[in-house]
């Protein structure tokens, strides 16, 4: 069954232009070679984070948005957690509003 998930993470502010299209491309890759697919990913740049996190005051903010079975978001996470280039990650479910037959007054 697939599910339209949003992940946000957090790239370290030190990385270069270079650097950060390398993660953007692993995850998106990741996630595709897992089943994914209506991938849709936005680079929201550089941001102040509202607390300090591992001594990062700063940091580059990616969100993607897309559609896959439950199970690639172990996968994903693990990946994001392993890697030294990402200090923080967030996956939501999407909820999305199923179209209601009108219904007629009697």
């Amino acid at each position: 069954m697939q599910i339209i998930y949003e992940t946000m993470y957090i790239l370290r502010p030190d990385l270069g232009d270079e650097q950060v299209e390398q993660a953007i491309a692993k995850y998106e890759n990741l996630i595709r070679e897992q089943g994914a697919d209506n991938i849709q990913i936005q680079n929201r740049g550089k941001r102040r984070l509202a607390y300090e996190i591992n001594r990062q005051r700063d940091g580059i903010y990616i969100q993607m948005n897309y559609t896959a079975p439950g199970n690639i978001i172990a996968v994903l996470e693990r990946a994001m957690r392993l890697s030294e280039e990402v200090i923080r990650y967030l996956t939501i479910k999407q909820e999305v509003q199923q179209p209601q037959a009108p219904t007629e007054a009697a």
